[in-house]
């Protein structure tokens, strides 16, 4: 089979299909209320076609375009967590019976198996981030691997990045890396996209399909496309020694200028594909026959996620937008092997107040320069008595 092949639309409304038939949920960006979200789509028709967006720091539009891409806009308004990691899990509910007792009965996913269309590089690393934390650990998170262990992933190359994108620093995009089972780059003049197999499941789903091997001028298209988004990258963050810089700004002033502005609305934390703290919830229904448990998701934003038995830990916005920060940037590559960030730009573009990840970093660079070229013009102690 060619390394890679050239798939028209027809195509990818018969991959559809073909998913459909086997019982997958197919999950992709479609339009819906003013936003691209994921959500359920009956075949291609569901997609965006002709519909780009602008971001910006707290300011999201849909914008028509001018050609017929169906994947012609940034990261969508939610990730993948949403669908494999749900923001509300029953985990068990409980019945009273007749004989006084109660019956238990565990919570269970949905049984279909779901295929993830038009996954950006960014949320497809994000996966790999969370297969790392609720699967690779000791205690594996079992509703989560029952959704992952048959999803498939089909990724498509972000070409058009918005301005608060900056995957290109965390090594995450603009094309997406492993992961994905399918990967595929949007081509037009004539619309097509190129397709590349990434696992044993996507070779055999590019063999049923009517495609032709891709030619050097398809290659070179792709080629073109991954290069100018990383031209049109809207953001940077320099990531050198970010674990050590976060660590030593522990005290430094810059929080509380954040603090300021920030909201602690954890709309950030919502939106992050990658955050994964949760709560749990305990309800009953009004005459007290019912009892549910759920998991819910949570934020450090929260003054109460930080709550011991003798009070808040973190009581004011600075010190929780720092733990944020810190960890995700920081103390999560100590942790999980890599940052907790991969530049998707949501928490940017929803933040109500615009704060901007990639200018607080900066800031606290800037503000560590600045007090070590203090420190290099204190005298010393020869200094002193040469004088």
């Amino acid at each position: 089979m060619p390394e890679s092949v050239i798939l028209d639309p027809d195509g990818l409304q018969s991959l559809i299909e073909r998913l459909q038939a086997r019982g997958y949920r197919t999950i992709a960006p479609t339009v819906r209320r003013g936003a691209v979200v994921l959500a359920d789509i009956a075949g291609l028709a569901d997609l965006p076609r002709g519909v780009g967006d602008e971001q910006a720091p707290a300011h999201y539009r849909l914008r028509p375009t001018e050609d017929e891409r169906l994947f012609a806009f940034a990261a969508p308004a939610q990730s993948a967590k949403a669908v494999l990691f749900p923001p509300d899990e029953l985990l068990w509910s409980g019945r009273r019976t007749p004989e006084g007792g109660f019956s238990i009965e565990p919570g269970e996913p949905d049984g279909a198996p779901i295929a993830l269309i038009g996954l950006r590089g960014c949320d497809l690393a994000a996966i790999a981030i969370h297969d790392r934390v609720l699967l690779g650990r000791a205690s594996v998170d079992t509703h989560y691997a029952q959704r992952r262990r048959d999803a498939i992933l089909i990724a498509v190359t972000c070409g058009t990045p918005a301005s608060t994108c900056f995957c290109s620093s965390m090594g995450t995009g603009p094309k997406p890396g492993s992961g994905a089972d399918l990967t595929l780059t949007e081509l037009v003049d004539p619309h097509r996209f190129l397709a590349e197999a990434g696992t044993p499941r996507g070779e055999e789903l590019l063999a049923a399909l009517s495609s032709r091997p891709a030619g050097p001028e398809d290659s070179d298209a792709a080629e073109a496309v991954v290069a100018a988004a990383v031209a049109a990258m809207g953001r940077a963050l320099d990531t050198e020694g970010l674990p050590e810089l976060l660590s030593a700004g522990a005290e430094s002033p810059h929080w509380s200028d954040v603090a300021a502005r920030c909201l602690a609305c954890s709309n950030c934390t919502s939106v992050c594909p990658t955050c994964f703290c949760t709560s749990i919830e305990d309800v009953s229904d009004l005459t007290g026959e019912l009892d549910e448990r759920h998991r819910v998701w949570d934020s450090c934003f929260s003054r109460e996620y930080s709550r011991l038995h003798s009070g808040s830990v973190r009581t004011s916005v600075a010190s929780r937008y720092r733990q944020w920060l810190t960890h995700k940037l920081g103390t999560w590559s100590a942790q999980f092997g890599t940052a907790g960030c991969v530049g998707c730009g949501r928490c940017i573009t929803w933040c109500p107040a615009g704060i901007d990840l990639t200018e607080e970093v900066a800031s606290l660079r800037e503000l560590a320069a600045a007090a070590a070229g203090r420190s290099d013009t204190v005298p010393t102690d020869s200094d002193v008595l040469e004088d």
